[in-house]
């Protein structure tokens, strides 16, 4: 299977200096590889990036925290992610994911390894979404626990989803603005449908990540701002940033960390809703205890 692209080895300085506490909201950990095998029912191979690549990564660009998403390349063996958590020094938490197999016991060591939520797939690259009954009783498990769900899901299944996202009683995130097509623009039914439910679900925050794969026009992804502003508007106090380090599974083009940072002060030219995105609500999503 070949190695999917890698980051940008040669990231720009950010033009500003994120506030203290800053917090990237979505990252990724791989490897290495003879520690922390990848899954052999894995859809791609990711290149070996492990801890070190990425807290050089985050102090060059000024960014303090970070929120390390289980990789479905790693499969439910969180132990790469738990790891890198371990060495963070308490700068990084976590979002796993678990299979059946997941006991009780395994579940308080996740929550003491600083994992606070759940990923799911429901997406086709990436076996087309999870068995309902073992999703459902997996929220009811990680509720008193006080964590949240994270959904991962393309546009296209955002209407089927409608009845999921009613249901759900605990707090979960959206992946990636939804992963819609920027070319579509912010009218289209099913970013509209997000930003109507961010609007009046209180429950329903969002990642203003992923701007590489909704730009249609490419580096340096202007054309993903009205979206991060839109979904915003509809929920100030519910939307964290990330830059999807170190952008797996991407077939376009590769982001220059740096460059994220900068896109997102110009989405953002008020330090006040920087603050809020980088800070103060990771802070109350992650950081609840």
């Amino acid at each position: 299977m070949p190695v999917r692209h890698g980051p940008d080895d040669h990231p720009s300085r950010p033009s500003w200096t994120p506030p203290p506490g800053a917090c990237d909201s979505h990252v990724h950990v791989f490897g290495p590889f003879d520690r922390f095998p990848l899954d052999p029912a894995r859809t791609f191979t990711p290149p070996e990036v492990p801890f070190e690549r990425l807290r050089s990564l985050h102090d060059f660009l000024g960014i303090e925290r970070s929120i390390l998403v289980q990789s479905a390349c790693h499969g439910s063996d969180n132990s790469v992610t738990i790891d890198a958590i371990a060495r963070s020094g308490g700068r990084y938490r976590g979002v796993a994911i678990v299979g059946p197999e997941l006991t009780d016991a395994e579940l308080t060591r996740l929550h003491d390894g600083g994992m606070r939520g759940v990923r799911f797939h429901f997406i086709a690259h990436l076996g087309h979404g999870p068995d309902m009954d073992f999703f459902w009783r997996t929220l009811d498990r990680i509720e008193p626990m006080g964590w949240h769900a994270q959904l991962h899901f393309d546009a296209g299944s955002i209407p089927q989803l409608v009845p999921v996202f009613e249901r759900i009683r605990i707090p979960f995130v959206i992946d990636h603005m939804g992963r819609v097509s920027a070319k579509e623009g912010i009218e289209q039914p099913a970013f509209k449908t997000l930003t109507s439910l961010l609007a009046t679900n209180p429950l329903a925050w969002v990642k203003v990540s992923g701007s590489d794969r909704l730009s249609t026009q490419g580096l340096p992804f202007r054309d993903a701002i009205p979206f991060s502003r839109a979904l915003y508007a509809a929920a100030p106090e519910r939307t964290v940033w990330g830059t999807d380090f170190p952008h797996p599974n991407l077939h376009g083009d590769i982001p220059n960390d740096g460059g994220l940072v900068d896109l997102l002060a110009q989405a953002f030219p008020d330090p006040a809703d920087r603050q809020r995105i980088l800070v103060d609500n990771p802070t109350r999503l992650y950081w609840r205890d």
